[in-house]
């Protein structure tokens, strides 16, 4: 992709005005020039109202032989980088929109934000849910202050009665674009990461459909230094950003995932403007599975002590999965932008997580049921210094001959060296063990 370096370049936004029905007032009815000062203007106006999350060396650096600076934008009050965006957005408006309201149609981090942005400015703000929302995140609206109203099994319904609350009363229906604006707050997060690392040869941003947050930053990132690679990382699953890219256009009937866990990652692609911006400034968009955001995941939780959802997960993803091997001995910051996983989905992905690093194995075998032989079988596992999770003894239902039991051990390991030596142990003892695959 070529790379735009000339400092006074303006980056221009994709799409002109949009003619807007009276029902719906849209974020593009912002849209002017993005240039770096609009940028600046907008850390200069939000620094007050969000956090200037820290840019702190990793220990997982060593592990894959990269200095990695993890800018840990979940640490923001709702715990997502969207903040940057909505903050901006919110003190850009007239004062006679500010007295009559905003409202939002959505349960994702940007309604989350808004709530509680819109809510500190004395802003009222409206946020409509449908009824299959999580009540956590109703709960979490609620006590940022915003007025939320349970309506329609879908979001497309609680959207169609957002937008006729804002004809009926003057709201401002506020949904997740491209604007000028959003962008240029989004954008501070480059700053602040030019800022907090010296030297820096590499920024890894999150992608998917909403990217927002890798445009924006790119065009700060892009004037500040040229040289500093920009790169966008998608779930392979979902990879509305390269194919939007390729066909030149967002991708509107890109199939994607309604699941809680992927979040914005999963979502169509919003805009031409942060399109031609990431087309224009971004060196590379990669695409992991989903099995290296679990990962990831647990990479974090370990390691830094960060709870974190899928969009926060997937750019460290793309380090773990081995997807950016020019980056070795360089110095590289990857943008944490999003913790709020709930709590029910956090123990799948961790349970999943440690089975697809080899920390949790699964083996079955058939003993004689005689006194002695599952202690001769614990004695190897201690043996081998292995946790046993769970143990499991069938007698009923086996199909092999008269008198014996199968056993299905459940045990925790380091790594996936340890469970090979485990696995072979194993064999060397019992050679009908089956090593259950994950």
């Amino acid at each position: 992709m070529k790379i735009v370096s000339r400092n006074e370049e303006l980056l221009r936004d994709a799409l002109s005005r949009i003619p807007q029905s009276s029902s719906r007032t849209s974020l593009s009815s912002c849209n002017k020039l993005i240039r770096f000062e609009d940028i600046s203007a907008a850390a200069f106006k939000i620094h007050c109202g969000v956090q200037k999350t820290p840019c702190m060396y990793s220990r997982l650096s060593k592990q894959y032989g990269m200095d990695i600076y993890l800018k840990k934008e979940f640490l923001q009050h709702t715990g997502s980088v969207k903040e940057r965006g909505v903050l901006y957005l919110l003190t850009s408006l007239p004062q006679d929109q500010q007295r009559k309201g905003v409202i939002v149609a959505s349960d994702s981090n940007f309604s989350m934000a808004v709530a509680y942005h819109a809510s500190e400015l004395r802003i009222p703000v409206f946020v409509i849910m449908s009824t299959s929302t999580p009540p956590a995140r109703v709960k979490m609206c609620r006590e940022y202050g915003a007025m939320v109203i349970s309506y329609g099994t879908t979001a497309k319904d609680s959207q169609t009665h957002a937008r006729r609350l804002a004809q009926e009363n003057g709201y401002l229906y506020l949904e997740e674009e491209d604007s000028a604006v959003y962008l240029s707050g989004l954008g501070t997060v480059g700053l602040e990461v030019y800022e907090q690392v010296p030297k820096l040869d590499a920024v890894v941003f999150p992608a998917g459909g909403h990217c927002g947050l890798l445009a924006g930053s790119a065009a700060a990132l892009k004037h500040l230094n040229p040289h500093i690679s920009v790169i966008g990382v998608e779930s392979e699953s979902f990879p509305v950003l390269q194919q939007s890219l390729k066909a030149g256009h967002p991708i509107e009937d890109q199939a994607c995932s309604n699941h809680h866990f992927y979040g914005d990652v999963s979502g169509l692609c919003f805009g031409s403007n942060s399109l031609q911006l990431t087309g224009r400034l971004v060196d590379k968009v990669v695409a992991v599975r989903e099995e290296d955001i679990l990962v990831s995941i647990l990479r974090l939780l370990e390691y830094e002590r960060a709870t974190v959802d899928a969009e926060g997960a997937i750019g460290l993803a793309a380090v773990v999965a081995g997807k950016l091997p020019e980056l070795k001995g360089k110095r590289v910051a990857v943008v944490i932008c999003s913790g709020n996983l709930e709590l029910h989905l956090l123990r799948q992905c961790i349970a999943r997580a440690l089975t697809l690093d080899n920390r949790v194995c699964r083996f079955s075998l058939v003993l004689p049921d005689c006194p002695g032989d599952i202690s001769k079988l614990l004695e190897i596992l201690a043996r081998e210094e292995t946790r046993v999770l769970d143990i499991k003894q069938e007698r009923t239902f086996v199909t092999s001959e008269l008198f014996t039991v199968e056993v299905t051990c459940t045990v925790e390991t380091r790594d996936k060296i340890h469970a090979a030596q485990l696995r072979n142990a194993l064999l060397e003892r019992y050679p009908t063990a089956a090593w259950m695959e994950r």
